[in-house]
C-alpha cells in the first residue's frame, strides 16, 4: 500500500502512535518512545515514495525493538538498573539491517532484566501485562514485542531466544515468533561467540509478515562466528526468506508430542493440544505420537545456560549484587557451583541429544508440540514454582518445551492456534530438521492459511476497546521490581 501510494508512511506511523497512546497504559509494552525521530523518518520515507525511488523491503514500516538490542540515540536499558539511563551511540547489527531495509524504529519493547526468564518484568520499567488479561503474564523475554504486535502498536518487531524467548511470548499473545537456526540472523553481542543457545529473530502477526522481516535480518556477516560461510559464495540470501515457500501438507509425516518426554506440561495444556491437533491432523499424510530421545535435556540446558550467564553477568553480580535481580543472580550462583567436568559432561550430552534428533528426523518431516507448558498465570508470580502441584526444578523449568529445541539448534516457530480453555492464546510449536528454516516457515504458512477460517484454530485478537478503558498497569501492586 505504501509503494502504490494508497497509504503514506506518516499515516501508518500516526496510527501506531495513536494505538500506543490508547492501550499501552494497560499493558506497558512500549517502554521507550522515539516519536519525533520516527516522524522525521516517515516524512523522508514519504518523499522517497513520491519521487519513485526504489523502496526497501520494510519501507515505512514502524518497528518495535526489544530492549536488549542497541538503538543509537534511544534509551536502551536491558531491563537493568545498571543501565537505566544508557543511550547507545551505535545501532546493533540487527537494528542497522532493518533500518537499511526501510524500517522506522518507533520504540523499545519491554523485556525481563537481561532477558532472564519468561515473565516480562523488571526494576526499570516494571511489568508487561497480557493483552487478553493484563493481570496475567505476557511471557518473554520478548514479551513487550509480543504484546505490541498483538495490539497493533507496530506491524513488526525484533526479539531474541535462548529458552524460548521468541516463541513463548508469541504463544501467550497470539502472534508468530520464529527461532531461526543459529547463525542465520547474525549477532555480534554474544560474549561466547560460538555458543549456539542464544539467537536473534523476527516476530509478527502472520507468517508472511514474519518472513518479510526475517529476509532483512539474514546475512553472512563475519561479526558472528556462527554465520559460517563458504569463501566467495553467499550462503544466507534474503530472497530465500522474503516470503514463505509453498508446501503440500498432505505429503508430510508429522510427530506429535505434548512434552518431548520430559517437559512438565500441565494437564490442561495436554488436553488443549490434543483437541487442537485432532481438529487438523487430517491435513497431513501421517501423524504419530512420537518424540526424539531427550534424556538429560534439563541438566544440559541448565549447565550451558549458566555458563553463558557467567560470561556476561559474573562481574555485575560480583560487584553490584544489589542492582541485579534474582533470576540473573540465580544463574550466576548456579554457574559458580559447576566444575569443568560438569561443563564437559553437559557438552557431551548436548552432542548425544543432537545425534538423537538427527536420527529422529530421518523418519519425520516436522514435530508439533505446545509452545509452552502452561496457560498464562498472573505476572505477579515471578515464575511458576509448581505445575499441577509438582515443584519445578528452576525458574525456567516451565520453558522446557522450548529449550528441548534450543539444546539441539533446530529451527522452530510458535503459531497462534485459537484459545485455550481459560480464554488465553494457545501457541503451537512447529519444529523442523537441522537447517530446515525455510521448511518450518512453509509449513507454518500453509497451516496458518488452513486454520484461519475456524474460530477454534484462527489467530485470536485482543479486545482493544477493553484495553483502552482498562486501568493503568503501573497502578498495580508489585508492578515495579521483582517482589
Amino acid at each position: 500500500m505504501i509503494g502504490t501510494k494508497k497509504l503514506s508512511a506518516s499515516e501508518l506511523l500516526e496510527s501506531c502512535i495513536a494505538r500506543i497512546d490508547a492501550v499501552d497504559p494497560a499493558v506497558n509494552a512500549m517502554v521507550a518512545r522515539d516519536d519525533d525521530r520516527a516522524r522525521k523518518a516517515a516524512k523522508l520515507a514519504d518523499e522517497a515514495t513520491m519521487r519513485g525511488d526504489r523502496l526497501g523491503a520494510l519501507h515505512g514500516l514502524p518497528l518495535g525493538v526489544k530492549d536488549l538490542e542497541n538503538v543509537a540515540g534511544l534509551r536502551t536499558t536491558y531491563g537493568s538498573q545498571l543501565f537505566a539511563n544508557h543511550v547507545p551511540t551505535e545501532d546493533q547489527l540487527i537494528v542497522a539491517n532493518t533500518r537499511k531495509a526501510g524500517a522506522i524504529v518507533l520504540g523499545k519493547t519491554n523485556t525481563p532484566e537481561w532477558g532472564a526468564g519468561a515473565n516480562t518484568r523488571n526494576a526499570v520499567y516494571g511489568a508487561t501485562g497480557n493483552p487478553f488479561d493484563p493481570s496475567k503474564c505476557a511471557a518473554g523475554s520478548s514479551g513487550g514485542s509480543g504484546v505490541a504486535l498483538a495490539t497493533n502498536m507496530v506491524p513488526i518487531a525484533t526479539g531474541s531466544d535462548t529458552g524460548g524467548s521468541l516463541r513463548n511470548p508469541a504463544a501467550y499473545n497470539g502472534i508468530v515468533g520464529f527461532r531461526p537456526s543459529p547463525g542465520l540472523v547474525p549477532s555480534e553481542k554474544r560474549p561466547l561467540g560460538w555458543n549456539p543457545l542464544s539467537v536473534l529473530g523476527p516476530m509478527a502477526r502472520t507468517v508472511p509478515d514474519l518472513c518479510l522481516l526475517l529476509s532483512t535480518m539474514v546475512s553472512d556477516d563475519a561479526a558472528d562466528p556462527l554465520a559460517t560461510t563458504i569463501h566467495g559464495r553467499t550462503v544466507r540470501r534474503p530472497e530465500d526468506f522474503a516470503r514463505p515457500g509453498t508446501i503440500d501438507l498432505s505429503s508430510l509425516k508429522v510427530a506429535l508430542t505434548p512434552d518431548f518426554g520430559f517437559a512438565p506440561t500441565e494437564r490442561h495444556i495436554r488436553e488443549v493440544f490434543a483437541e487442537k491437533t485432532g481438529a487438523f491432523s487430517h491435513l497431513f499424510a501421517q501423524v504419530e505420537a512420537a518424540t526424539p530421545d531427550c534424556t538429560g535435556a534439563d541438566e544440559t540446558f541448565e549447565v550451558l545456560r549458566s555458563v553463558a550467564f557467567l560470561a556476561g553477568m559474573y562481574e555485575r553480580v560480583r560487584d553490584t549484587p544489589e542492582l541485579v535481580g534474582p533470576n540473573v543472580r540465580a544463574n550466576v550462583e548456579e554457574g559458580l557451583r559447576y566444575s569443568a567436568l560438569d561443563v564437559t559432561r553437559a557438552l557431551k550430552q548436548q552432542t548425544v541429544l543432537y545425534k538423537n534428533w538427527q536420527s529422529f528426523f530421518e523418519d519425520y518431516d516436522v514435530i508439533l508440540s505446545p509452545a509452552v507448558t502452561l496457560s498464562p498465570r498472573p505476572w505477579s508470580e515471578l515464575y511458576p514454582a509448581e505445575i499441577d502441584g509438582t515443584p519445578t526444578r528452576t525458574y525456567f523449568h516451565w520453558l522446557a518445551m522450548a529449550y528441548a529445541v534450543t539444546n539441539v539448534g533446530h529451527p522452530a516457530i510458535s503459531l497462534p492456534v485459537g484459545l485455550d480453555r481459560n480464554g488465553m492464546p494457545f501457541g503451537l510449536q512447529i519444529v523442523g530438521p537441522r537447517g530446515g528454516d525455510a521448511k518450518v516457515l512453509a509449513v507454518a504458512a500453509a497451516l496458518e492459511a488452513a486454520l484461519a477460517g475456524d474460530t477454534l484454530t484462527a489467530r485470536p485478537v485482543p479486545d482493544i476497546a477493553k484495553l483502552a478503558a482498562a486501568p493503568k498497569l503501573s497502578d498495580s501492586p508489585g508492578f515495579l521490581g521483582f517482589d
